[in-house]
């Protein structure tokens, strides 16, 4: 079974965060997005308890599918994800929030 090719132009990824421990599950699950750049780089959008977190995030130095994902808000609020992409389509993660809250990410596969 082949790989798909990767696009020539950007993706953008549905991001969904289920929660992981006692804190998240105070706010439930959160939606965001991922604009796969396709270069090793992309944008990443999550709001988090109605505040619009953005970043970036980067494909690991010599790793094809594992890459750290970082955003923050104007107010102050911050997340670190790290992730492993299946798929240029499709990938899973764990991300924590500055308030100790964490959650398992799915990326693409609507």
């Amino acid at each position: 079974v082949g790989v798909a090719p990767a696009p020539a132009g950007p993706v953008v990824l549905n991001a969904r965060l289920y929660p992981a421990n006692e804190l998240a599950t105070q706010t439930g699950m959160i939606v965001g997005t991922v604009t796969n750049l396709m270069t090793g780089k992309g944008r990443f959008q999550v709001n988090y308890q109605g505040e619009i977190l953005t970043g970036e995030a980067t494909r690991v130095s010599n790793e094809e599918r594992r890459g750290v994902a970082s955003a923050y808000s104007p107010k102050g609020a911050f997340m670190s994800c790290e992730y492993q992409m299946n798929t240029p389509y499709q990938g899973v993660g764990n991300c924590t929030f500055s308030d100790g809250a964490k959650y398992q990410m799915h990326l693409g596969g609507n």
